[in-house]
């Protein structure tokens, strides 16, 4: 969770904007709930984060004792689709309850904020090197994007098959 935190923070400080909303919501506590996550996989740990006052966020740790002002519920029936949907830069649909202002920011937030990954490569390898790898991971992406709606169209062909 130290690391997921850690890359939470990298995106953030990216745009100065994104940690300009967050500021006036220092001290307050965001719990983000994956909703269907798979029986197969490990529980995933507690996620509840704490806005700084530089408008970045502090992990709670395992069991927040603090009050939750926003609750983020998050579809993770599919937890490979979920995470290439946001390598991607596909917000997940989301449910947002609590408070109206920080709900609000936080929605911005999944509209507008990216990761971007190409600028960070480009930093740690160059331009060109950089702009291969971007090019080969988006391709990988639409690959697996491709695979998962096949995967998706063929359960729902075998489904109803079944059902009979």
């Amino acid at each position: 969770m130290e690391r997921f935190t850690l890359l939470i923070n990298h995106v953030l400080s990216g745009e100065s904007a994104a940690t300009a909303r967050l500021k006036p919501h220092a001290g307050r506590c965001i719990a983000l709930h994956l909703h269907a996550w798979p029986a197969v996989l490990p529980p995933p740990p507690a996620m509840a984060f704490r806005v700084t006052p530089a408008g970045l966020m502090e992990w709670c740790g395992a069991e927040p004792a603090v009050p939750t002002d926003l609750h983020v519920t998050v579809d993770a029936s599919n937890p490979a689709l979920l995470a290439l949907g946001w390598l991607s830069g596909r917000s997940p649909a989301m449910d947002i309850v609590g408070d109206a202002a920080l709900a609000a920011d936080v929605h911005w937030l999944a509209d507008n904020l990216r990761w971007d990954i190409a600028d960070d490569l480009e930093r740690l390898f160059g331009p060109v090197p950089a702009r291969e790898l971007a090019r080969a991971g988006g391709l990988l992406a639409e690959a697996l994007r491709r695979a998962a709606r096949l995967g998706g169209d063929i359960a729902s062909r075998v489904r109803p098959a079944a059902a009979r």
